[in-house]
């Protein structure tokens, strides 16, 4: 049963605008963050597999596994979450296509990929798969279409839809294959046993299709796939096309050995295989693959497209072998879903007008991107946070009249102040790691302030770990919100909040430091 469209609804924090694609278990939206103002991909589980609980642990477990992996040659998630009983995975929307696009790109032109190409993109990859089977993760499912080629010219590993921790128990459906049997490994379809050198094999598929332009083996039913990649002899990359390197023949040989012992052990031994072997033939290996649809025929669109979206198949003369992967149903721009929530807004906004709550109004139009802060927005920043060190300071000589201890009792405030200019700065330049300094002064103010106002200083002899405690959370929180990425709207939210706490907890002590005994 195909699953209802939920484009236009809400999950959780995200909007859901356009389907991108949809696979064996899920479907692809993608989705809008308001708070955030992120574009995101949004992973829904197929609506008549909800109640089926082995597919939906393993939908869960796919994304605690790889939200747990930070690597730039591997796809990131961002949350997971149930609606309506609608479970659903958030990850990252990268600008590029799919190698399964890019290859059958090469296909209607009737060319192959430059073999330099072909080496930096295995490259990724297999340095993606060396961190993720070193984390005791394997993927699975290494095929064309769960390999994304992104605007900033790299290879990410996507989807580990049936991803298994390693040594963990094996997951199947209703005695179903996890995987697909074109790029499956011999025991993995034949057994259901899976390891690194499975991922291995799978990849050593891809780098046969990509010298070649087919897969090594293909038949009319799954079983017969299956029984040719146990039984049949690997036909010879160089007979079906004599310009394939040598050298690279022999690692698409080593890693398509029947045996998980006769191939490469792990993922780091075949990237050193490759690069050794783009050596020997004299193989320009470059830094970065190129641009996504940096070539243009009648059936491609001239201009990148989003991932999990693929061209159309016409052209091709047989594409059995990819039925099971992602098909494109991405429209050609995002005007339509704009206006569309541009019209719902607006909605939203007459319906807030006379709601008692107008609080819940939530904006539903992305909002424009936040410009580069200049040479000149920056120094005024740095100007106007030393004007807020110098005019609390004049304010408090002013008051000395009224109290003229003030800096003995009050000298806390000092460290206040100078919180206040850098968040002010972090507001401005929207730099999230001024955050650090501004946390760590504003918390030893505090500290201090105690100190100062209970005469309590015999406490710091047992309570000075406070400090450590301090510095190492404000560096952690700040690492982490950073990792998250777009920060600029966060840090220049979180900076005017912190600048206004500084200043009336300033105030406040400064009053205190005046009028209290």
């Amino acid at each position: 049963m195909a699953p209802t469209s939920l484009a236009g609804q809400t999950l959780g924090k995200y909007h859901v605008l356009e389907p991108l694609g949809s696979g064996g278990m899920a479907r692809v939206y993608r989705g809008y963050h308001p708070h955030l103002d992120r574009f995101v991909a949004i992973k829904v589980l197929r609506s008549d597999l909800v109640e089926d609980e082995a597919f939906y642990g393993r939908f869960r477990r796919e994304a605690q596994a790889v939200a747990n992996l930070r690597h730039p040659h591997i796809i990131q998630v961002f949350d997971f979450d149930t609606q309506d009983d609608i479970p659903y995975m958030v990850m990252e929307l990268l600008d590029g296509d799919t190698l399964y696009a890019r290859l059958n790109e090469y296909r209607v032109r009737g060319e192959t990929m430059p073999h330099g190409e072909m080496a930096r993109i295995l490259l990724d990859v297999l340095d993606g798969l060396a961190y993720a089977h070193q984390e005791g993760m394997i993927h699975r499912d290494i095929k064309p279409a769960n390999i994304l080629l992104t605007r900033r010219g790299q290879a990410v590993l996507a989807d580990f839809g049936i991803a298994q921790i390693v040594g963990g128990t094996r997951h199947t459906v209703s005695g179903a294959l996890l995987g697909t049997l074109n790029y499956m490994a011999p025991e993995q379809g034949l057994k259901g046993v899976s390891d690194a050198r499975s991922d291995i094999y799978s990849l050593g598929v891809v780098f046969y299709e990509m010298l070649t332009r087919q897969p090594p083996y293909d038949a009319d039913t799954p079983l017969a796939i299956l029984m040719k990649h146990v039984n049949d002899p690997l036909p010879l990359p160089r007979d079906i096309e004599p310009t394939i390197p040598a050298p690279f023949e022999r690692i698409v040989l080593k890693a398509l050995a029947k045996s998980p012992d006769d191939r490469y052990q792990n993922a780091a031994e075949m990237a050193a295989a490759l690069r050794h072997a783009t050596q020997e033939a004299a193989i320009p290996l470059p830094e970065r693959i190129s641009l996504p649809l940096s070539f243009t025929t009648p059936d491609a669109p001239a201009e990148s497209v989003a991932v999990y979206s693929g061209p159309s198949r016409a052209g091709l003369k047989a594409a059995s072998f990819a039925a099971a992967d992602t098909m494109s149903t991405q429209s050609d721009s995002w005007t339509v879903q704009v206006a569309a929530l541009k019209e719902k807004e607006a909605a939203q906004m007459e319906k807030t007008a006379v709601s008692p709550n107008p609080s819940t109004a939530v904006p539903l139009v992305p909002a424009a991107p936040t410009a580069p802060v200049t040479g000149r927005q920056a120094a005024a920043a740095f100007f106007n946070a030393f004007a807020i060190f110098i005019t609390g300071n004049l304010i408090l000589v002013m008051l000395m009249g009224a109290a003229r201890d003030i800096f003995a009792r009050g000298w806390p405030i000092e460290l206040l102040l100078m919180a206040a200019g850098f968040a002010h700065i972090m507001h401005k330049t929207r730099v999230i790691w001024l955050l650090i300094p501004t946390g760590i002064l504003m918390g030893n103010g505090f500290m201090l302030i105690y100190y100062n106002l209970t005469n309590n200083w015999h406490q710091w002899s047992y309570l000075w770990p406070l400090e450590i405690f301090l510095i190492m959370g404000v560096i952690w929180y700040t690492i982490n919100k950073a990792a998250q990425g777009q920060t600029e709207v966060w840090s220049q939210h979180m900076g005017s909040r912190l600048r206004r706490i500084s200043l009336a907890t300033a105030f406040i002590f400064t009053l205190m430091a005046i009028f209290v005994d």
